[in-house]
């Protein structure tokens, strides 16, 4: 995409109305923005995660932990001791489970009071994930895994040689898979024990994404986007010509969509690139895919952009700073996202679902449990 079609978009632009809970108002290319919450001198790099009933779930480098309602009210928050840069990941009881730079891995109920949590010994950036028995898996920089019970407990732990940062992915059968930057990408039984690790070429610090079949795609800092079967074993790989920085989502038919350092790209599930949609500067936030066949994420001069599943760029969003997290989507297809220091809410014209694919958005759904979705 070419710099003068940005600064095109940049005119049609939406603006933001003024700092704190705004009114909606109706942009030209058929986004109208529902609210915006300004986070107060708070940042925040996480990717807000939606309950059933609308809630939002955000944290802030400040170590504020929000809830707000679907309409933008700060329902509550709750303070941890240091920077929160996990998203947060809400079990099927509704609580809310999140890591903070305080070495500290928390739980909260619905309504904001701790539960417990779990100490660690360094920083917990890794968004959890969450299996269907309970069990809560998240890594962190003291280069160690965890399982943990849904009241607590350790279950047990697995010791990488580097820190962990990415959020896990599970699998059907109960396999977790995550990258440490020792280089390795790891697939562990329910149980702890390892049950394969495939070396690259780089440090992984992305999250993977796992396909109907079972086959688990993730990018490296070696700039090699990965497929591998479900025991361990290459499908491929494509040299993406630079780093690849966001994690992979999937459509109905499993086509792959992600950045590669410039470039939008999206790859069929056998390997070969479909289209890439090249810009000035690095992208690096995750996309969404709906059922409508758009498809969200970031794009240069501050835009949530949306392009069809060709590549083709429909319309941007312009905000007041570059997007810092992958977007969710709502029930009722309200895109929810950050800037850095807002939390805003974009209705489209024709608002849609998500995707009904196994891995249609970061975090497989937009409660972050990070488990493969089961198509019926």
């Amino acid at each position: 995409m070419s710099l003068s079609h940005f600064k095109s978009i940049l005119i049609v632009a939406v603006l933001f109305l003024p700092a704190g809970l705004c009114a909606a108002a109706e942009s030209t290319n058929t986004l109208t923005q529902v609210w915006h919450f300004k986070l107060s001198g708070a940042a925040t790099v996480s990717s807000p995660a939606v309950a059933p009933d609308g809630t939002i779930y955000l944290g802030t480098f400040q170590g504020w932990f929000f809830a707000f309602s679907p309409v933008g009210k700060v329902q509550w928050k709750f303070k941890a001791g240091l920077d929160i840069k996990s998203s947060a990941a809400i079990a099927d009881d509704g609580t809310i489970y999140f890591g903070a730079r305080d070495r500290n891995f928390y739980a909260l109920s619905p309504k904001g009071k701790l539960i417990w949590k779990f100490a660690t010994d360094a920083w917990v950036d890794s968004t959890p994930a969450i299996a269907t028995d309970g069990t809560i898996y998240f890594g962190s920089w003291d280069k160690n895994f965890y399982a943990l019970t849904p009241d607590g407990k350790l279950k047990w732990k697995f010791a990488t040689s580097n820190v962990i940062t990415t959020s896990p992915a599970i699998a059907a059968d109960g396999t977790i898979y995550f990258g440490s930057h020792d280089k390795n990408f790891y697939a562990l039984a329910p149980d702890g024990k390892l049950k394969w690790k495939f070396a690259t070429g780089g440090q992984i610090d992305i999250s993977a994404a796992i396909a109907t079949d079972g086959t688990v795609y993730f990018g490296a800092t070696d700039g090699n986007l990965f497929a591998l079967r479900p025991d361990g074993l290459e499908f491929w790989r494509l040299h993406t010509g630079s780093y690849t920085a966001a994690s992979p989502v999937l459509d109905a038919d499993g086509n792959l969509y992600l950045a590669a350092s410039k470039n939008h790209i999206s790859v069929t599930p056998d390997g070969k690139l479909r289209w890439s949609s090249g810009s000035d500067v690095p992208m690096d936030m995750a996309q969404l895919v709906s059922a409508d066949g758009r498809v969200y994420g970031s794009v240069p001069w501050m835009h949530l952009g949306v392009s069809d599943r060709t590549g083709k760029f429909d319309w941007g969003f312009h905000m007041e700073d570059n997007l810092t997290s992958a977007p969710n989507l709502s029930r009722d297809g309200l895109i929810y996202g950050t800037d850095g220091s807002q939390l805003f809410a974009l209705q489209p014209a024709n608002p849609a679902v998500l995707e009904q694919s196994s891995w249609p958005m970061w975090g497989a759904n937009p409660r972050h449990t990070g488990r493969v979705q089961i198509q019926k």
